[in-house]
């Protein structure tokens, strides 16, 4: 069976990356490309690399054009995909959706307040396969037969991969995260401020959202939540992206104080054992740790650790490249579970050459 996909908000970095993966996807074909500003031009105007565009061009961005699909991609910024996707439910209740933004993440009204502020609406099931949750199960089981996903965040993956199964295993202090993250540009979106752009022209490195303000934070505590049981209150971290001159990609250095008599091979073992039959999940020998060349255009994360004796904290290092399995990747990934197609299908775990 094929099904046939819409995306909504496709001349962005995200919604282009979702774009060609769909187009390359055995058991997808690719439909109506939707834009708001750029409604008219050609697909290859802003996406170059989608050869298999051809001379289309993008769509206006409503429902008629949205809901003669199988699946919809809503690959929009925050505030703007509740209310489309709500009409869209309304529309045709059996339609498949995916939103590559965070109106849908998370599960306090009080998070969504405090880090993006208007309406908080009901979220949808989360689109972390490998999510380890407190029971002992994976979110995958949740994403199966789904008809509403949420995508995870970009920079929420790097670190929840890193810390999800150290949580899990109570091995690290929760209470005292912090994350320090190198992120290409294409993480912050195609509308980036204008006070970043500096970053991507001039080849310098620029911190942004910094004193707790960016808005992964909770969700990156809510799942940590989930894979731990504990309350909110237990959790706490601190989290610096920093801009750098590499067009995609983050690596995510993730820092904890290691509780009891835990050392690095406790947390080896656990990062091993949670993520052992993960074909995605790349965790190096002890002591080894990844680069985002490594993992560049692939569905791929490699995990690493390091622990400092003398401060008693370990360092988790994971590299993702952040437009496939920290956006695209991980919502065909997801989607592909919701459907009943093999998991795998459409993505490699191998990178590109840097």
């Amino acid at each position: 069976m094929t099904f046939r996909i819409a995306i909504a908000g496709a001349s962005g970095y995200a919604g282009g990356e979702m774009a060609r993966l769909v187009a390359a996807h055995p058991s997808f074909e690719l439909g109506a490309l939707t834009a708001h500003s750029n409604e008219g031009r050609f697909v290859r105007e802003l996406h170059p690399q989608l050869r298999s565009a051809g001379d289309t061009v993008f769509h206006t961005t409503d429902v008629d054009t949205l809901v003669d699909h199988d699946v919809v991609v809503l690959a929009l910024p925050h505030g703007q995909s509740a209310e489309l996707g709500e009409q869209l439910v309304s529309k045709k209740p059996d339609l498949t959706i995916v939103d590559l933004g965070a109106d849908r993440r998370l599960v306090d009204p009080d998070d969504w307040a405090a880090y993006y502020g208007g309406e908080h609406v009901a979220p949808w099931t989360y689109g972390m396969p490998e999510l380890v949750l407190s029971d002992g199960t994976k979110q995958r089981e949740a994403l199966v037969g789904a008809h509403r996903i949420a995508a995870p965040g970009c920079n929420a993956s790097a670190i929840t991969f890193a810390l999800a199964p150290l949580a899990h295993h109570g091995l690290i202090d929760t209470g005292d995260l912090v994350a320090t993250l190198a992120v290409g540009p294409s993480g912050a979106g195609r509308t980036l401020r204008t006070d970043l752009l500096a970053s991507e022209r001039l080849s310098s490195a620029q911190a942004y959202a910094v004193g707790g303000t960016h808005r992964h934070i909770p969700e990156i505590l809510q799942s940590l939540a989930m894979a731990s049981n504990r309350s909110r209150s237990d959790l706490a971290l601190t989290m610096t992206p920093v801009l750098v001159p590499m067009s995609r990609g983050i690596l995510a250095v993730t820092s904890a104080r290691l509780t009891g008599n835990a050392d690095l091979s406790a947390v080896h073992h656990a990062l091993s054992h949670a993520y052992a039959d993960e074909q995605f999940v790349d965790v190096l020998a002890e002591g080894a740790v990844p680069s985002t060349g490594s993992v560049l255009g692939s569905n791929s994360v490699g995990v690493g650790a390091a622990f400092d004796e003398k401060t008693g904290r370990v360092s988790v290092v994971t590299a993702i490249d952040n437009l496939v399995k920290g956006t695209a990747g991980a919502a065909i990934q997801s989607l592909n579970i919701a459907l009943g197609i093999p998991e795998a299908t459409g993505l490699t775990i191998d990178g590109v050459a840097p």
